[in-house]
């Protein structure tokens, strides 16, 4: 593990998120900023919006942005779904709300380029982590200055993921102690690993609000200043 001063972590100047919450997609919904998720994954469509700007083609992708798109692919394959073409009769790509990118034409083209190696929707070139099947809410109180903010975060972050969403927040955050109900928190673990259960099921059973009972971290200083 690379020491930072006098804390132990990795080093946040290449640190690279795994998960991102279907909010966070949804902020990335411009032509200049395009994300959306699908079949569990985010992917970041900008450089395919640029490349392919002004094209009518583009038009179904821009009306998704920021969305989860996975009702288009086929959970299986991976690839988009397909029909049977009722006016060719030959099995084609499903695109109800129109042919996009990388889409053949319903009939052969003269004018469809198709010297792309792969569509977009295949392989990784464009992916930029997980979509949070599940998220949760936390309150951080830095004891230091009282200060509190809370983060919606996924339930399989591990604690340096999550002390990475709190940079914005605090960027001598990795100089303090973590601790949940007086005990150091593992940060390499996830908040259930470190003990704090997700009860939002049972809260839902019994009707009660779970916002009013969102889990406390507590961060002690540790009097380094390291800043990330």
């Amino acid at each position: 593990m690379p020491h930072r001063g006098l804390v132990a972590g990795p080093d946040f100047e290449v640190f690279q998120r795994r998960y991102f919450t279907p909010a966070e997609v949804a902020q990335h919904n411009r032509p200049e900023d395009l994300w959306v998720s699908y079949l569990g994954y985010v992917y970041d469509l900008t450089p395919l919006a640029q490349e392919y700007k002004g094209d009518l083609l583009l038009k179904p992708i821009l009306e998704v942005a920021g969305q989860d798109i996975s009702h288009w692919f086929d959970p299986k394959t991976r690839d988009i779904l397909k029909h049977i073409d009722p006016l060719t009769g030959a099995l084609r790509y499903c695109t109800p709300r129109g042919r996009f990118l990388h889409v053949p034409p319903q009939l052969p083209r003269s004018d469809w380029a198709n010297d792309f190696e792969k569509p977009w929707w295949q392989g990784s070139r464009y992916e930029v982590g997980r979509l949070s099947a599940k998220t949760r809410h936390i309150r951080i109180i830095n004891t230091l200055t009282s200060q509190e903010h809370t983060l919606e975060v996924g339930s399989l972050e591990s604690m340096w993921e999550i002390l990475h969403r709190y940079l914005p927040y605090n960027a001598h955050a990795a100089s303090y102690t973590w601790r949940y109900e007086g005990k150091n928190l593992k940060m390499d673990s996830t908040l259930e690993e470190n003990g704090i259960c997700d009860e939002d099921e049972e809260f839902d059973w019994l009707n009660m609000d779970s916002a009013r009972y969102t889990p406390a971290l507590l961060l002690y200083f540790n009097d380094d200043l390291t800043e990330l």
